[in-house]
């Protein structure tokens, strides 16, 4: 049994910290506010089209002094609060506390790698459609979870094992890429091909898939981001692009993406996590990236207005 504490119990945390608790883990969800009231109420219910679930997390609470000392910190903050909420709970655990970020983006692990000791930080991601629909209650209709974490020097070692192991038991489909940065970037160029854009036209991914133009532009944003990989070392593979697209074309037709909903309700959003990281990325290792930077400096405006 690992002790695991979910800090930020929404879509991803809300879902894996729930699946972690049904397998007896000794789990504690940061939630707030009537989220938090309703999970201490009722436990967390979880809506999946793998199969609906109700969770009681050994401990759910707002107040990082009432918990126990984790094993394992599973972050799931956005990528724009990671740091923040690496600095609250860093005096709450020790040094062989491990913490797994499993944000949207490229760089989550290098975020906390600036404020956690470096050597504790896994990377990780997840696939999945996930948000919560009310308060106590998480919604994944769209996507069967999977998660991919590992070491940043990709060793396979004792303790990704042991963590392995922790999300076997809690039949979570769960794995260890040989290269994690890969499985990152691959996810990240994805996520930020479809997102602003889809924020910027309030459609859906099947609206999106319809307009030639769009998926031209699309196509455009996808390969500034694989240049500037290439560009930073990581070798994703030639037919990323084809796969990416293939992908696109898999997703059920009303499909948006968290940040585009964050975007389309007028909430901060990972915009400079996504769009804005290939701009300045670009800038640094001098790749060319037009249309990212018009994409991110269309929506600039609002997030400026929205994080105000």
């Amino acid at each position: 049994m690992m002790k695991i504490l979910i800090y930020g119990t929404g879509g991803v945390g809300g879902f894996f910290g729930g699946k972690l608790a049904l397998a007896q883990h000794h789990v504690t969800m940061i939630a707030r506010g009537e989220h938090l009231n309703a999970i201490r109420k009722n436990g967390l219910k979880v809506k999946s089209l793998t199969g609906n679930f109700t969770a009681h997390p050994t401990l759910s609470t707002d107040d990082l002094a009432a918990i126990e000392t984790p094993d394992l910190v599973i972050f799931g903050v956005k990528s724009w609060q990671l740091q923040d909420a690496a600095k609250a709970v860093l005096p709450h655990t020790t040094k062989q506390t491990l913490f797994l970020p499993l944000q949207n983006g490229a760089d989550n692990a290098e975020k906390l790698n600036e404020v956690l000791p470096k050597d504790q930080v896994l990377a990780g991601l997840c696939r999945m459609i996930s948000f919560i629909e009310k308060p106590g209650v998480i919604s994944n209709p769209d996507i069967a979870p999977t998660l991919l974490f590992g070491e940043q020097d990709n060793m396979r070692t004792e303790r990704v094992e042991k963590v392995l192991h922790a999300f076997a038991k809690a039949h979570v489909d769960a794995s260890i890429p040989e290269n994690i940065q890969v499985a990152i970037w691959q996810k990240f160029l994805f996520i930020t091909t479809v997102s602003a854009i889809g924020g910027l036209t309030r459609s859906t991914i099947g609206a999106m898939r319809e307009s030639q133009y769009l998926k031209n532009m699309m196509r455009q944003t996808a390969q500034e981001v694989y240049e500037v990989a290439q560009a930073k070392g990581i070798a994703l593979p030639e037919d990323t692009l084809d796969k990416t697209f293939a992908a696109i074309d898999r997703q059920a037709y009303e499909t948006t993406a968290s940040t585009q909903r964050d975007i389309m309700e007028g909430k901060p959003s990972e915009i400079h996590n996504f769009n804005g990281y290939i701009v300045k990325e670009g800038k640094k290792l001098g790749v060319a990236t037009p249309i990212n930077e018009m994409i991110y400096e269309l929506l600039l405006p609002q997030e400026k207005k929205a994080r105000d």
